[in-house]
């Protein structure tokens, strides 16, 4: 099957027409044509079975066929993380993050932040192409880049931990994680958070963790939480 994602069809729409940048990657890129058919979603969870009825250079009208609805999968999870230096890293983050099932993605600003800002739009571009080759029908919500201090005070998820690397006491976080619970876990920078950042999210309730014994980078400590929440739920 092949997937695309366009965010407006509707499970009622019988109608899509697309945008032109939308339509010239249909024409030039994908070479389709009229009465081709492809696989639609609109990143909530809807299917739909399109066929193109109208294509020019500027305009492409695909006919909708609602084929199901997927609820999206509980519990849920949110990694809040610290964009690496290497923007290829954190985009390997977002893709095979992506393709694991995460929920919600927040790009953190920390202390030790070595990368302090990012491309959304390239982002986005990254988790969409992931969610299509990957055959997802729910498309990760990506937030803006987000001072950490600003992001505890509104962190709301069932279970909320922090991996760090302080000697301190920690559990695994596989001793902690629970499959009825949605959950949020903080991730830091390659020169990790600062000792003030740690005790601010022990105030704010979170839960001290650690992921292993050996260090792992940004990128891999992210998809390997990902993995560990995969296998939890399926």
């Amino acid at each position: 099957m092949q997937l695309f994602y366009f965010s407006q069809p509707a499970a009622t729409d019988e109608i899509l027409s697309l945008e032109k940048e939308d339509t010239r990657h249909i024409t030039k890129v994908l070479r389709k044509k009229v009465g081709d058919a492809i696989h639609v979603t609109n990143g909530e969870g809807d299917l739909f079975d399109a066929t193109i009825v109208q294509l020019t250079s500027n305009k492409c009208q695909l006919q909708l066929n609602h084929l199901r609805f997927e609820a999206t999968k509980k519990p849920q999870l949110h990694i809040a993380i610290a964009p690496t230096k290497m923007n290829d890293r954190m985009e390997w983050f977002l893709e095979k993050s992506t393709e694991l099932g995460i929920t919600t993605i927040t790009p953190l600003l920390c202390s030790n932040s070595e990368r302090r800002n990012i491309k959304e739009e390239r982002f986005e571009k990254i988790i969409i192409s992931a969610m299509q080759q990957s055959l997802r029908l729910h498309k990760p919500k990506l937030n803006p880049l987000t001072p950490l201090h600003e992001f505890l005070e509104t962190a709301s998820e069932d279970l909320k931990l922090i991996a760090h690397c302080e000697e301190t006491n920690k559990r695994h976080i596989t001793e902690l994680l629970d499959k009825k619970m949605d959950t949020l876990i903080l991730i830091g920078p390659e020169g990790d958070f600062t000792p003030d950042e740690i005790e601010k999210a022990l105030e704010h309730q979170f839960s001290p963790v650690h992921l292993g014994h050996t260090r792992l980078r940004t990128e891999t400590a992210g998809i390997h939480v990902a993995s560990l929440f995969n296998a939890l739920i399926q």
